[in-house]
């Protein structure tokens, strides 16, 4: 920066003063008219900024608007799933399922799949009870079997996907999953070597150790670390129906459930609602479109999951995202590749290496990411050859949705009231703690 000498100084100043005074000659030559234009000219500002600002404010109600009837299309659906989720997680015993996947061949993996299909759909909760199985000596497939089962084969999220999607993209989601399980099973060793995942597994019960040790402070997505009771006693499923008791546990799995994703699901919503606004090139710029088929569907595969880590969004909160992201034109095995990339996203990522450690996470964001692209291919060759694949989009307004008084409004009334009446008993519980029928 260039400081003027104060002769230079001075200099300025006068030119400026002879600038104004050159000014007010040519408005006194000009006349009363065009005294007129600029008296108008200025008077005209303050409402130019006024439609700017009414602009703004449109822009926002709008966005707003779109997250809600979004919201109103899947409330029952959210309610019901996580209504299911609970009743598995709270009833189905599984602390010898957990003593069974040490192992590397198909039961453990097996058995790994079903019971994170049988647990919470959040990805947070996913890492979490992952890391938590990988300590206590699950092996590096099993614990990602698991991972994969909890975020794509459960059944909030496919009632979402079905409501939003169409149950095609459901039956491609669970499809998916199962192929996802596979390939990683396969590919494990070309990105984690055994002396990797010990090393892995050192860092994840120094983890576990750090993490006793500040639960009582935590409340928010490490909902594995939360002390879990142990079992409780086997009774049939008649007796669980009609006692109050086992309710308030399912009740307390449904509260848990809520508190961890309610912040991903209602970010989702909002950017699907924004989102929708924009123009559909904002995004189609990214595919392929005048390529091969072949060519189209890879680089869709690919660029999904870069989308989606982009977006922050996981769990459930991605469905809606996608959603609007079909209704612009993006290709099918882009829009499934976006769905199953939930394990990817930034904020897992750093979870990933907080837990395992750089090298660890790396190798298996890596392997997740390739995993991911796979198998959002293959499910656009299988159902493209089966002629599954939608042939229309939605609209916008279809995505979104409107508030009626038809079967949806029932539906989302009663499952308001199964919502409240399952908040109520947690509330009723003096320490309402969510409690499932294994041991994290």
């Amino acid at each position: 920066m260039t400081v003027p000498l104060p002769w230079q100084g001075r200099q300025v100043v006068s030119s400026r003063v002879s600038s104004l005074a050159a000014m007010r000659r040519r408005a006194s030559v000009a006349g009363p008219a065009a005294r007129r234009i600029d008296a108008d000219r200025f008077r005209r500002a303050p409402s130019l900024r006024s439609v700017e600002m009414h602009d703004v404010l449109n822009t926002l109600g709008d966005g707003l608007w779109n997250a809600v009837l979004m919201f109103w299309e899947v409330w029952w659906a959210l309610v019901l799933g996580f209504a299911i989720s609970a009743i598995v997680q709270a009833w189905v015993p599984r602390e010898r399922v957990q003593a069974a996947m040490a192992g590397e061949g198909a039961r453990p993996v097996a058995l790994a799949t079903g019971l994170g299909a049988a647990s919470s759909s959040c990805s947070y909760a996913a890492i979490a009870i992952a890391r938590s199985l990988f300590a206590k000596g699950a092996s590096a497939v099993s614990a990602l079997a698991f991972q994969f089962a909890s975020t794509n084969l459960v059944w909030e999220l496919g009632l979402v996907l079905w409501v939003l999607l169409g149950w095609q993209f459901t039956l491609g989601e669970y499809l998916g999953g199962i192929v996802m399980i596979a390939l990683m099973w396969g590919l494990l060793r070309l990105f984690v070597s055994r002396r990797a995942e010990a090393e892995a597994r050192e860092h994840a019960n120094a983890a576990a150790e750090h993490a006793a040790g500040c639960a009582h402070h935590d409340h928010g997505h490490d909902h594995a670390e939360h002390g879990a009771a142990a079992d409780p006693a086997p009774t049939a499923w008649r007796e669980r129906l009609a006692s109050l008791d086992a309710w308030r546990i399912v009740a307390g799995n449904f509260r848990a459930d809520w508190l961890m994703l309610w912040k991903e699901i209602g970010i989702g919503f909002l950017l699907a609602g924004f989102i929708g606004l924009l123009h559909q090139d904002v995004f189609n710029s990214l595919f392929l479109h005048d390529a091969p088929s072949a060519v189209r569907v890879v680089w869709a595969a690919l660029i999904g999951p870069l989308i989606a880590v982009a977006s922050f969004v996981c769990s459930i909160g991605n469905v809606p995202l996608a959603a609007v992201l079909w209704a612009g034109g993006i290709p099918f095995a882009g829009v499934m590749a976006f769905i199953f990339a939930d394990l990817i996203v930034l904020p897992i990522v750093l979870a990933y290496r907080k837990y395992y450690g750089t090298g660890y996470a790396l190798r298996i964001v890596s392997l997740m990411y390739v995993t991911m692209a796979l198998a959002a291919i293959l499910v656009d060759v299988v159902f493209a050859a089966l002629g599954l694949i939608p042939s229309s989009r939605p609209s916008a307004n279809d995505v979104f949705g409107s508030i009626e008084l038809n079967y949806k409004f029932v539906l989302n009334v009663l499952a308001t009231v199964a919502f409240l009446t399952l908040i109520a008993l947690t509330r009723r519980r003096a320490a309402a703690a969510p409690v499932h029928a294994h041991s994290h």
